[in-house]
């Protein structure tokens, strides 16, 4: 019996734990997808010496992450003007409990998230 107290004390402790580190984990890929779309970004500018045009289907991928059946994150394109964009990546699934929420980045590199210490 105090072996059985022993593992339910430790799983209650280990289990939270780990869902954290799925979320974080999952969290690092979106973010790590959005500075590649920001590149994407870039290179349109690059081009056509302006944002404008550009749309979430011009952009290469819009899910995260890229490879694999089940995806955590929508990513989406809004704000687009001639000299400005905002990149965003909306939880979905198994992250849409994650405390950083719905992370986006800009044309300057400004990064936001539902806490500061998500990015």
């Amino acid at each position: 019996m105090i072996t059985v107290a022993i593992i339910a004390i430790i799983a209650a402790i280990a289990y939270p734990s780990y869902q954290e580190q799925v979320r974080e984990t999952r969290r690092t890929n979106a973010q790590a997808d959005l500075l590649e779309l920001s590149s994407y970004m870039e290179r349109y500018y690059t081009e056509r010496f302006t944002y404008s045009g550009a749309t979430s289907e011009t952009l290469p991928f819009d899910e995260s992450p890229k490879i694999g059946n089940t995806k955590f994150y929508d990513l989406d394109l809004q704000n687009v003007g001639a000299s400005s964009y905002t990149l965003r990546a909306v939880p979905k699934g198994g992250q849409t409990g994650d405390r950083c929420g719905t992370m986006t980045i800009n044309e300057v590199g400004q990064r936001n998230a539902g806490e500061a210490s998500c990015w």
